[in-house]
């Protein structure tokens, strides 16, 4: 059993007094911790706990056909608003992170390492920022402070809950994708602040941190925590998003139909090469000095020709099977992902319950 709830209970302090703003007035020490060592983990994002909707679970099945496939990760992205509230931000609702236990409990019994992602953290999600009453990044620094307050207070509280989970079964993913930025600073002075929380709960706690720019960017400013950097596989967009409205306009390197390779509207050719300077490049500075490199999200939308989107897939997973970088596709099920995907130009083969992408699927184990 991951936790002792009684234990746990009373050990926690009250929330209003477990953190104040005062504590983020000195800069934290920088430390020198080595780089961790990671296996080549490849997987899914489960997403129940996404949107924040209260009541969702986890499916054992999930777990069960990853592990049969020989997947062994799963990404679990969340808002914190499963649990707790935006107007509350220092109150959680422990019966309602029951989900999480559960999740975590199947990943123990199906050898499916856990790494718990907050989608959305107080104070920023990179779908609907504005509908936090503070915001983490680019707003006064009172503001800044307050959601920083409560989004330590979260990975307090949750580093201290899984506390007797070991890292080999469960990693933590900071937030999801950081807006684009030209300063980092900002952003490495609230993982440095989430790291030291989680990690005075939980001191040996496997830690992930996104690359800034909506994760395609690395962050020098982190290589001393001794973390795994986080990027993604969603380049170029008109191929991997193609039609998707929640994309904004300027995103799209084109918006004709797509192919594999393609060529965008400044007549550069995007094919395997392309991806490689995008994709793996770029973070070199990283890789040369032993930082490891995990992609936390990828994949492509159903409305991109099938054929087009197996060719797109086959290039960059070559690429990170190359570099030896482990990937977690979004999503197992739905329109990212192998089942259930509702795609129109493909054979529809029944799969216990489910439409199953065959061809996916394959090409997704030999890689």
């Amino acid at each position: 059993m991951i936790i002792n709830r009684r234990n746990f209970l009373a050990s926690m302090p009250i929330a209003a007094g477990l953190v104040t703003s005062s504590s983020f007035a000195q800069p934290l020490p920088a430390p020198s911790r080595s780089q961790p060592t990671i296996p080549r983990w490849r997987g899914f994002n489960l997403i129940e706990l996404a949107g924040g909707q209260r009541h969702q679970r986890y499916q054992e099945l999930d777990f069960k056909w990853m592990a049969e496939w020989g997947f062994n990760f799963a990404r679990l992205p969340c808002s914190y608003w499963a649990w707790s509230d935006k107007n509350k931000w220092m109150t959680i609702d422990e019966m309602a992170l029951q989900p999480l236990d559960r999740a975590i409990s199947l990943g123990q019994q199906y050898g499916i390492h856990i790494n718990l992602s907050l989608h959305r953290i107080p104070g920023y999600c990179v779908n609907g920022r504005e509908l936090e009453p503070f915001q983490l990044f680019d707003s006064p620094r009172d503001s800044m402070e307050r959601a920083l307050e409560a989004a330590v207070f979260q990975w307090r509280y949750l580093a201290r809950r899984y506390k007797d989970a070991p890292s080999s079964q469960l990693s933590f993913d900071l937030l999801n994708e950081p807006p684009f930025m030209k300063d980092q600073s900002r952003y490495v002075e609230i993982a440095r602040h989430l790291i030291a929380a989680i990690r005075e709960e939980s001191p040996d706690r496997l830690i992930f941190a996104d690359g800034v720019d909506i994760g395609q960017t690395p962050v020098l400013g982190l290589v001393s925590e001794g973390i795994v950097q986080s990027t993604r596989g969603y380049l170029p967009k008109m191929v991997s998003h193609y039609t998707a409205t929640w994309v904004p306009a300027n995103e799209f390197e084109s918006t004709d139909p797509p192919s594999w390779p393609m060529t965008d509207r400044h007549g550069i050719e995007w094919n395997r090469e392309k991806l490689r300077q995008e994709l793996i490049s770029k973070w070199e500075p990283l890789i040369k000095i032993g930082v490891p490199i995990h992609v936390g999200e990828w994949g492509c939308y159903n409305k991109t020709p099938h054929d087009a989107c197996l060719a797109w897939m086959g290039d960059v997973l070559a690429l990170w099977k190359e570099a030896g970088w482990g990937w977690s596709m979004w999503n197992l099920r739905g329109t990212f992902g192998v089942l259930d995907n509702d795609r129109s130009d493909i054979p529809r083969e029944y799969f216990r319950g489910h439409w199953l992408d065959r061809k996916m699927l394959e090409l997704l184990i030999a890689n």
